[in-house]
């Protein structure tokens, strides 16, 4: 059966044209009650066993939802106490067109045979679907949907009972009309049994409770005036970044502006989250402003204004007007890019139920919600979610979500880094599980016979300590005419990810492996990653190899690319093949090849670095564990070995070589990775910091750059020159992956690199991008059949957006293990370091502590409070009598960890040296020193003997 409905339209040449669309019904379908005796009964998930008890409906029932409902209330659909839940067709396609991620959560529980979750198709039952009425709004039209299959339910089933979960009070006045039994989901959740922590999680959408001030912030433009400001180029629209260090400014990047635009204060921020897409008036330019030079911490955890109203005068006294950039304010939300946010429950100086939520990411404000659990969540850390933002409250409202650990244990505080930064971190599903290979593993010789058999071959691995990952291997040996064969071969993942199936999809969605202290998230299953994939010496593996015939000089003559079957030698760390290749006494075929590969890649990075190539760095740490408490017991510096530049160079040539390769053979649809060229004013600190200490900084080019941090050398201070690599590194743009096919070839080039075309192709175990690079070059050489996914540039661009965004989320979940680490290491601490001035700020020095990687604020003058430093904005230092301070000048510093705020944890610094009377200290005596480290040992005894 089917319905039609025909539209009259006239066309441009003025001819009529009839549209017939058809929609098929059917009388077959299934309403999913085991109980019902007249239609044929199927698979259902809806069961008589299952209860649903509420006071306020006597009587067991079966739950029908609506769409909002569903959106704004996810999280407590979550709870099992909810079951025999119907969810009509309607619904579930508006809440999969309003919000992805809620569809996903809703299917899972739908999936869950257990949740007793139904899907009606309403909208294909002869009985239950309905035409939209001319002039009938869509809300509209999907609540008499609902309405009609409740209607349809009640005299289908008559001695069952149905119960409509709707906050639309005019949708339930209706209902209540037609007889349908009819409730909100907060009186549905207050009248369930031991319902206290369930209204916790309750969403709240019209908080009116408390109120800090009349007008706090402005009043947001009406839609309708923000579409036509953008439309007629009043207002500009932008993503919205909150300032890490400032939290009454934030930037806008908008398209038509090069540099961000800056917005300040309570009326400019309005009410805006990092991340949400905003609308914004630009003001005149008389009142542009340049960024901030002051660093303001929103430390109160009281619900009074006073304080932010103090450092909001405080900023405007310090606003500046030389340099200044495009600065306007927020008039409204675009979109909302909220999320759950981890942290953890501070009670407000409100008496009662609400309390106030610090969120771990300082960049996100306070959440106010309400708990009658308050007394145990202080000791958890937990997930709440913001619900919405009136303008009359400093902070926005929300609801908890669900507890995650005790606050300081390791376990909770790994997953707020997983959750924070948006990790798939779960266990791996048994339908991705079930596409694994069986074990045990064998290779088939039909396998072997389509590859190039290089078992013979002297290949061998060089990697971290305890890697596990072995994703490459290198093999280099002499052959006719005084030339060298070099191979890099590489973990053939493709053979064991098909594309399409449920291992392929899942891994494109982690896109890569997360490495936390003394913890991994795998991209793959372990059997892969670490076994079947992995270049374990000793073992016969599949790879992908591309293998250069070059002469002495490190030209290439030729280059290949053909999937193998290698078996690695051995696998070594960096410092092992270092000291092989230092040992003279070592002459056999692996030391031979090492030391052939480390002369080549000597001059393939001396090419690299003459054509512009930048070294730039960053204060990398390693953590060493405590093998019984895992407390970390080490931090240091990285070491780096000449192995570790002999690997780099040879995985870029062959990056850069199969990049060639596939843009030539896919012009449309290559991935490919590019670094563009930061704008001139990203260099603007880096320039300034030159010129102070005498170094004309050139950013006119890449080379130029290179050459200029080269000579920027001064013998007293050798670490200089690794500061202005670190601040150049902080003035580059993001590098990306791309479809060539949405770029011109001039915006390929890889800055960086300084190479016109580069890819990933060398790590396919933990990146998913050089899965795809695999696929693309097999088909190339014609090693693997394409599909159909594969050749579209628009997918390839929709997947490189996930790539880029799962890639920049694992660089920063990566370094906050770092950090909560290095506070677990300096808890109870008391010493001093040598450190470098970083930046020089209004109140404040940023200081550097090379041996531990770590970034640090001194302050040096508070509100209220005489300073013995005077501030010199156009030289950028800071001078109190005869000691002038900065950029990069050393410093010794007292450095103590200060707990205080368990949810941000920082580093309290002291002056050691230079020495300025009245505010420096005497640095710590060899007692003084002795001592504490004696009560730090004895407290880690103590822990390991607890835990024994």
């Amino acid at each position: 059966m089917f319905s039609t409905r025909a539209f009259i339209k006239k066309n441009k040449v003025g001819n009529y044209l009839k549209n017939i669309r058809e929609h098929y019904i059917r009388d077959d379908i299934f309403c999913g009650l085991e109980s019902c005796k007249s239609c044929e009964v199927l698979d259902t998930s809806l069961t008589g066993g299952f209860n649903n008890k509420n006071n306020l409906f006597k009587f067991n029932h079966y739950i029908i939802l609506d769409t909002n409902i569903i959106l704004d209330q996810i999280d407590i659909l979550e709870e099992d106490v909810f079951g025999n839940v119907i969810i009509l067709h309607t619904v579930l396609k508006e809440v999969k067109h309003r919000s992805l991620p809620v569809y996903k959560r809703l299917m899972s529980i739908i999936e869950n045979p257990t949740r007793h979750f139904y899907i009606f198709t309403n909208d294909h039952h002869k009985d239950t679907y309905i035409n939209q009425e001319k002039g009938e709004l869509i809300n509209d039209f999907n609540d008499r949907c609902i309405r009609k299959a409740c209607t349809w339910y009640m005299k289908h089933m008559p001695n069952e009972k149905f119960v409509l979960i709707t906050d639309d009070r005019g949708n339930r006045n209706t209902a209540r009309n037609e007889k349908i039994k009819t409730c909100t989901i907060t009186d549905y959740v207050k009248n369930l049994e031991n319902s206290k922590h369930l209204q916790d999680k309750l969403a709240r959408k019209d908080f009116h409770t408390v109120v800090d001030s009349d007008d706090f912030y402005p009043p947001h433009l009406p839609t309708v005036d923000i579409i036509q400001g953008i439309k007629d180029g009043s207002l500009h629209q932008g993503t919205f970044r909150a300032s890490t260090s400032n939290f009454l400014e934030a930037s806008v990047n908008v398209d038509e502006f090069e540099e961000p635009v800056i917005v300040q204060g309570r009326a400019g921020l309005n009410r805006a989250v990092d991340g949400d897409f905003v609308a914004i008036k630009i003001l005149s330019k008389d009142e542009w402003i340049s960024p901030s030079d002051i660093i303001l911490e929103d430390e109160s955890v009281t619900e009074g204004v006073d304080e932010v109203l103090e450092k909001e005068k405080v900023l405007k006294k310090t606003q500046k007007k030389a340099n200044a950039q495009p600065t306007g304010m927020v008039v409204g939300i675009v979109r909302r890019k909220w999320r759950q946010y981890c942290g953890i429950l501070q009670p407000s100086n409100m008496d009662g139920l609400f309390h106030l939520f610090v969120p771990a990411d300082r960049k996100i404000p306070k959440v106010r919600i309400e708990t009658r659990q308050a007394e145990f969540l202080r000791t958890q850390k937990i997930i709440v979610a913001i619900d919405t933002w009136p303008r009359h409250s400093r902070y926005p409202t929300g609801h908890f979500v669900r507890a995650l650990g005790k606050i300081g244990d390791q376990a909770t505080e790994n997953e707020v880094v997983l959750l924070e930064h948006d990790v798939p971190h779960s266990k791996f599903s048994e339908e991705v599980l079930s596409f694994l290979p069986k074990l045990p593993w064998t290779i088939k010789e039909g396998d072997i016979a389509a590859r190039v058999d290089l078992r013979g071959l002297d290949i061998c691995s060089v990697d971290p300590p305890g890697c596990t990952d072995i994703d490459d291997a290198l093999h280099c040996r002499e052959i006719e005419d005084d030339k060298l064969e070099v191979g890099v071969h590489i973990a053939d993942v493709s053979h064991f990810i098909r594309p399409g199936n449920a291992l392929d999809i899942e891994a494109s969605n982690r896109a890569t492996t997360v490495y936390l202290v003394n913890n991994r998230i795998d991209m793959v299953p372990v059997l892969l990653s670490s076994n079947l994939c992995s270049l374990r010496g000793g073992e016969e593996r599949f790879a992908f190899s591309c293998v250069w015939i070059m002469d002495k000089e490190a030209n290439i003559l030729e280059t290949r690319f053909h999937k193998s079957i290698i078996k690695s030698k051995k696998a070594m760390t960096y410092e092992e093949a270092q000291m092989v290749i230092d040992d003279k006494h070592q002459v056999h075929s692996i030391a031979q090849s090492l030391r052939n590969l480390n002369s080549l890649a000597k001059i393939l990075k001396r090419g690299r670095l003459d054509k512009g190539a930048l070294v730039l760095a960053s204060p990398e740490v390693k953590i060493l564990m405590d093998s019984e408490t895992h407390d970390p017991i080490s931090v240091e510096a990285k070491k780096l070995f000449e192995t570790n530049s002999m690997v780099e160079e040879f995985m870029l040539l062959a990056n850069i070589s199969v990049a060639q390769k596939i843009l030539k053979e896919f012009p449309e649809c290559a991935l490919l990775r590019r670094h563009p060229t930061p704008p001139p004013n990203n260099f603007d600190p880096l320039v300034k910091a030159g010129n102070h200490l005498g170094f004309a900084i050139k950013i006119d080019s890449g080379k130029n750059l290179a050459a200029s941090l080269d000579e920027a050398i001064r013998e007293d201070n050798p670490f200089l020159n690794t500061m202005l690599r670190i601040l150049a590194t902080r003035c580059m743009m993001q590098a990306v992956y791309f479809s060539s096919g949405m770029y011109q070839k001039d915006e390929y080039f890889h800055y960086g690199l300084a190479v016109p075309l580069y890819t990933h192709f060398t790590s396919p175990i933990r990146r998913y991008a050089d899965i795809i690079v695999h696929r693309l070059l097999a088909v190339a050489i014609g090693a693997d059949c394409t599909y159909p996914d594969l050749l579209d540039k628009h997918k390839s661009t929709d997947l490189c957006k996930n790539l880029n965004y799962r890639n920049r989320m694992a660089q920063y979940a990566g370094r906050a293990s770092v950090a909560f680490n290095t506070h677990l290491f300096f808890r109870g601490k008391l010493q001093d370091e040598e450190g470098y001035v970083l930046f020089v700020k209004k109140n404040a020095l940023q200081i550097l502590i090379p041996k531990y990687g770590l970034e640090c604020t001194l302050y040096i003058s508070e509100e209220g409070k005489t300073s013995p430093f005077t501030y010199d904005e156009d030289h950028q230092t800071q001078t109190a009598g005869d000691i002038v301070l900065h950029a990069f000048d050393p410093v010794i510093v007292r450095l103590t960890l200060d707990s205080k705020n368990i949810q941000h944890e920082k580093f309290i610094l002291q002056l050691v040296k230079p020495h300025i009377e009245g505010f420096s200290i005497a640095p710590l005596t060899e007692m003084e020193t002795k001592h504490k480290l004696t009560e730090i040992e004895s407290g880690k005894k103590n822990k390991k003997q607890k835990k024994s």
